[in-house]
């Protein structure tokens, strides 16, 4: 059991934390707004719309799983927490000392650099503070946007994985895997990225 030591990061427009009860209906607004942008690429939007009574579950579960080291799924957040701008996460299911980070944004909060600056400051944090020796995205190849991330980001593609998904009319899709390394961190830029982070007791953690 690895148990996430960030419960909060504060970044320089973004609030990215563990989710609350009191996020339900920013959850529910955020993802029945955006499920037409989400569908195509992210399996989980293919079963919404959800009622929010189902958001509060899903919340609870999420907590849970963080809270007992099995998963970290985050909220990101405008700095006064009254919008959920999108989801991230470093998401335990690729090895010990190693995160998938998964990301959406909020199709109103699109193309203004959020998933890019959410994921800085998880690689950051997964290196940083949690020790990572590992830290992979993964993507549909035709999900340009979401690509342009990793390769923004530095990351190297190792390989397309062929028909490891599905698609959104349940046809067998390939998902792109990139990666990065404690030491392509080490040279990074990345390193360089300024935010403040906070464990589950609301401390402040020394980067």
């Amino acid at each position: 059991m690895e148990l996430a030591k960030t419960y909060r990061i504060e970044t320089e427009r973004l609030l990215i934390r563990c989710y609350e009860p009191g996020d339900a209906r920013k959850m529910h607004l955020a993802i029945t707004g955006s499920l037409d942008h989400l569908r195509p690429w992210v399996p989980w939007a293919r079963q919404e719309p959800k009622e929010q009574e189902w958001m509060e579950s899903f919340i609870r579960l999420f907590r849970g799983q963080f809270d007992l080291g099995q998963d970290a799924v985050y909220g990101i957040f405008d700095k006064k927490e009254s919008e959920l701008i999108g989801g991230t996460g470093l998401h335990n299911r690729i090895g010990k000392d190693a995160r998938e980070i998964g990301y959406w944004i909020n199709v109103k909060h699109t193309g203004r650099g959020f998933a890019t600056e959410a994921v800085r400051a998880l690689v950051k944090t997964g290196f940083e503070i949690e020790r990572l020796s590992r830290v992979e995205i993964r993507c549909a190849p035709g999900n340009v946007p979401s690509r342009r991330i990793p390769k923004r980001l530095g990351f190297r593609h190792e390989m397309t994985l062929k028909a490891h998904a599905t698609d959104v009319n349940g046809q067998p899709a390939d998902t792109m895997v990139w990666a990065l390394t404690r030491s392509d961190y080490e040279s990074s830029p990345i390193r360089e990225t300024a935010l403040r982070a906070f464990d589950f007791m609301g401390r402040e953690i020394a980067i």
